[in-house]
């Protein structure tokens, strides 16, 4: 009889699987139980569970058993017949505390809780290298923002079984459509990035990371019109997913770990939160996560460029930044998925929806409410904050830019600018007398300042059908950038 421990007495070995504890192979074989590797091939091939108990062979060079990564299923279904069998044969489990508590480790064998994750892949690389059969535990899909690439960085072949990841699972508790969205990550990094994504798209999962979740996020979207979904602990009892506009959701605190889902309200969502609470269904207004691009690429470089001609922008009266200059200022901003730019004096708004259209977020100051600003983003499909009022003045207040450009207001807009210190100083002028003040502004203020005047003749036709050259107005463009 095997007693309490449900084992051979006499052999410790577990009379059902044939199982030998300390080696976790088969003993008349050597094969592992839980992989199929085995170890008399030399690497010849190893069977790999992938799903419902099925195993699929792949090559492994020299012997060498891969750690197996499971994904703990953020939609909360069963564990897999494969995953059971992978931690059953173990001899070390990695994961974090409450992935250890979620899942079936037999008591008797080794486990690593993750805190830091350097002590963890020492003892991983000594397990992989004693031949112990090893299992990580990770969230939903390990190779998405997972596990997976710090321990292929750390030398280790990996296999991974995947299971939903928390992103899909958000989603799907929030019914929605999401192959049109970017995911980002705020973990272990500056949440300014992932932010001004936000900002910038229509749809954008955030993986979050305490202090840098929910709560911040919504105090950064404010001014911005969107609905979040916060969906904490997914798959586990405690599993909620609330709406909330960007303010509900930074008035309160949010548990960890949790997804947050950053949705474009459309006009008349605002009006259906309760501005006291946030609500725990989808709102009247339907909110989705919008078209998905005809090029599958949602944050990628528009499909029609940029420099593009006036005559793809509403403005009055010629009051236009022209094509020729701004590629130049565009090609200065350095916009992209990440950033914050201010198109400040911003008229036609080409400047900064050329650099939302790569992907930045903007904020468009124009002292005109008649601007046309947000009529030519709508005609080119991006989502350009607009801020009316004069400036300096009502700069106060924007979240801080990664760059600026200038098309007007003179020292006092210039000297606000620079006082925020952006990474870049893009500024346009058409009277000489200001480009030396404008470039001793800049360098007092840090600033390594280049300038360019650009000329631009345009092909024109003549009557009698011949061609002849016809000049646009001479530009500088100054830029500043800090060293």
């Amino acid at each position: 009889m095997a007693g309490m421990t449900g084992r051979d007495p006499a052999t410790g070995r577990d009379p059902a699987t044939g199982r030998d504890p300390a080696t976790g192979r088969d003993p008349a074989t050597g094969r592992d139980l839980a992989t199929g590797w085995d170890p008399a091939a030399d690497g010849a091939a190893w069977s790999v569970p992938v799903a419902d108990g099925a195993v699929r062979s792949v090559p492994v060079a020299g012997g060498a058993v891969p750690v197996l990564v499971l994904g703990v299923d953020a939609a909360g279904r069963p564990w897999p017949p494969a995953a059971l069998a992978a931690l059953a044969g173990a001899g070390l489990v990695v994961g974090a505390a409450r992935h250890l508590a979620a899942v079936p480790v037999p008591p008797d064998v080794e486990t690593v809780v993750l805190g830091p994750l350097a002590p963890a892949l020492d003892r991983l690389t000594a397990a992989h290298a004693a031949g112990l059969p090893t299992v990580v535990l990770a969230s939903g899909d390990p190779g998405f923002f997972g596990v997976v690439r710090r321990l292929r960085a750390a030398g280790l072949p990996v296999r991974v079984l995947p299971a939903v990841s928390s992103v899909a699972a958000a989603f799907a508790r929030a019914g929605l459509d999401w192959d049109g969205t970017v995911v980002v990550t705020a973990h272990g990094r500056d949440l300014g990035p992932a932010l001004h994504a936000c900002r910038a798209l229509p749809a954008v999962a955030v993986l979050t990371a305490p202090g840098a979740g929910a709560t911040e996020i919504g105090a950064g979207l404010a001014g911005w019109s969107r609905r979040l979904v916060v969906a904490e602990h997914l798959g586990s009892a405690a599993e909620r997913v609330t709406w909330a506009t960007p303010e509900q959701a930074a008035a309160r605190r949010w548990a960890d770990p949790h997804v947050l889902l950053s949705l474009a309200a459309p006009a008349g969502a605002d009006r259906d939160a309760d501005p006291a609470t946030p609500a725990a269904v989808e709102p009247a207004t339907p909110i989705g996560v919008g078209p998905v691009r005809a090029d599958n690429q949602p944050a990628a470089a528009p499909a029609d460029g940029w420099a593009l001609p006036e005559s793809a922008y509403r403005h009055r009266d010629s009051m236009i930044t022209k094509a020729e200059v701004r590629a130049l200022a565009v090609a200065r901003l350095r916009p992209r998925l990440g950033r914050l730019v201010w198109d400040v004096g911003a008229g036609s708004g080409s400047v900064g929806i050329e650099c939302a259209l790569l992907g930045a977020a903007v904020i468009a100051v124009e002292r005109d409410p008649a601007a046309p600003i947000a009529v030519n983003a709508a005609r080119h499909g991006v989502d350009v904050r607009v801020v009316t009022g004069d400036a300096p003045a009502v700069l106060r207040g924007l979240p801080d830019p990664d760059a600026v450009f200038v098309g007007g207001g003179g020292t006092a807009v210039l000297t606000a600018v620079a006082d925020r210190r952006p990474a870049r100083v893009v500024v346009t002028l058409a009277a000489l007398d200001r480009i030396a003040p404008a470039v001793h502004l800049l360098r007092a203020a840090g600033y390594t300042v280049t300038g360019s005047q650009l000329t631009a003749a345009r092909l024109a036709d003549l009557p009698d059908g011949s061609i002849r050259l016809a000049a646009t107005n001479p530009v500088v463009v100054l830029t500043g950038e800090r060293p």
